[in-house]
């Protein structure tokens, strides 16, 4: 029989799950970037990769990452000159809440130093 201890153990680990399971999705500093990028509403590629500092390979992956996930969807515009778009689903733009939580707690406890530093 488990200890009461290890039972308690045991439930935290179980509540912790669905945390990490959506670090697992989001947490990349990559998607993270792009993410923050498109709360600001639809970019193009090359406007992602001037905001995000990524290089075209490492967003073409990611932004191929979150579509499959569901948290960005691409727009192609066919008239000359060709142009892909990408802007978040509903499931993309339900991450605000979550991006400005975690800017207060930044602000909160993260030195301006360390900020300056990244």
């Amino acid at each position: 029989m488990a200890s009461p201890q290890s039972s308690s153990r045991h439930q935290e680990q179980d509540a912790a799950c669905p945390v990490v399971e959506s670090l697992e999705q989001i947490g990349s500093q990559w998607r993270l970037a792009v993410l923050h990028t498109l709360l600001g509403g639809e970019h193009r590629f090359n406007e992602l990769k001037r905001a995000t500092g990524a290089n075209a390979r490492t967003l073409s992956r990611v932004l191929d990452d979150l579509g499959e996930m569901g948290f960005v969807e691409r727009r192609l515009e066919e008239d000359a000159p060709i142009a892909t778009y990408y802007s978040l689903t509903d499931k993309g733009e339900s991450l605000e809440p979550v991006f400005d939580e975690i800017a207060c707690w930044a602000d909160s406890w993260l030195d301006e130093e360390e900020l300056e530093e990244r």
